[in-house]
């Protein structure tokens, strides 16, 4: 299958990342940025939202029961403004397993250029 040209990557919003399983894990200062925008004393967002991971270096934001980031809402990620580095770094520094077939973007670019 053909691959899109990431460097022009523009996110569409589908959601499609944000239902991939696996960690979200936070930077040092992301848990305080994420809950200052949520106007959420720190500690309840930690205790709330995020979960320690395996490995014991970071937290992560926790799944819903599907699956998908707990802040994917039907309008978008609820925390898009302050959204992770993690997040801010796919498709160019992760990416899921066939994600030209899922995500919005890639399906269109595959497209045009067939």
């Amino acid at each position: 299958m053909n691959r899109p040209d990431l460097s022009q990557f523009k996110c569409l919003g589908c959601g499609a990342c944000c239902r991939q399983d696996g960690y979200v894990r936070l930077k040092k200062n992301e848990p305080d940025i994420i809950a200052a925008f949520l106007n959420m004393d720190i500690y309840l967002f930690i205790e709330t939202f995020t979960i320690l991971t395996k490995d014991r270096q970071a937290l992560s934001l926790i799944e819903k029961k599907n699956g998908e980031c707990i802040f994917l809402t039907p309008q978008g990620c609820r925390i898009n403004d302050v959204k992770p580095e993690q997040c801010l770094e796919f498709p160019f520094v992760w990416k899921f397993k066939d994600f030209q077939k899922i995500c919005a973007w890639a399906k269109k670019e595959l497209k045009k250029n067939r």
